[in-house]
């Protein structure tokens, strides 16, 4: 198949609820991804900020596959830089989404699929995945946030080790270690992840975005005095929210509350 896809195609959103669901459309490619792609998918970054409604995205690819990095036969076709997006590397690295984020992954994860993953909040996982930094058997550096990210999920020799060789490692191994959330069975992280992202719905939704930003923003907070004064701003979008007084009147009358994500 070529890549005459649309770039409306590229990346498909769906609303699920009060989830938006994003997935990489290139399977003819293993979801590799290239500069338009990575355009359509800051798009769909920003409706999930932007709509009161979506309370958390899931991010997964097509065809069986979750992303196999950048696209470098694209990139060595046409080597003249893009300018650089707000959100940075795939329209997400630098600066995910507020609102939570989880990755549903089938099949391989790698290089920049695998730095995607660690963009997210939540990582499930089918049984069958592989992720891994294989850049540097191509000369490539893992520049969207893997090299910096990782250690911080793994210890330092571990992550080490997985940059330099670039091996793969599965799902299991992961959840070993803490960087996965679940693990499932073949053709089921889709559905997982749905079911994770339902169950984060019964919090209040400012109040869930608010702590997922914090900690985000927490690791380029220096100091414990500088996150105690970093943090309220942050707080305060949940603490003046309309879904705060939601909250307490549905405790106070012994009921579900209703939220509106404002």
């Amino acid at each position: 198949m070529s890549e005459t896809v649309s770039t409306e195609d590229l990346v498909l959103t769906e609303r699920r609820g009060h989830v938006l669901v994003v997935t990489i459309n290139r399977p003819y490619a293993r979801n590799a991804v290239d500069y338009a792609t990575s355009a359509a998918m800051e798009k769909a970054m920003d409706l999930l900020d932007e709509s009161d409604d979506l309370f958390a995205g899931v991010v997964t690819g097509a065809g069986g596959t979750f992303c196999a990095g950048a696209d470098l036969k694209a990139a060595a076709k046409n080597p003249t830089r893009n300018p650089p997006l707000a959100r940075g590397g795939f329209g997400v690295m630098r600066r995910p989404p507020r609102k939570p984020l989880i990755a549903a992954v089938e099949g391989y994860a790698v290089g920049g699929g695998f730095e995607l993953c660690l963009t997210c909040d939540l990582i499930v996982a089918a049984e069958n995945a592989q992720f891994g930094l294989p850049e540097v058997r191509h000369n490539v550096v893992a520049v969207g946030g893997g090299l910096f990210r990782l250690p911080k999920q793994l210890p330092y020799h571990l992550a080490m080790e997985l940059a330099l060789t670039g091996e793969f490692r599965s799902a299991a191994f992961f959840r070993d270690w803490g960087v996965v959330n679940r693990v499932v069975p073949a053709g089921q992280a889709l559905a997982a992840a749905l079911e994770l992202a339902e169950s984060l719905q019964v919090n209040g939704p400012t109040a869930v975005a608010a702590s997922k930003e914090i900690m985000f923003q927490s690791s380029s907070w220096g100091t414990e005095e500088e996150a105690w004064e970093k943090q309220m701003p942050i707080a305060r979008k949940a603490t003046d929210s309309e879904d705060r007084a939601e909250g307490l009147a549905a405790f106070a009358e012994k009921r579900k509350p209703v939220w509106k994500g404002r």
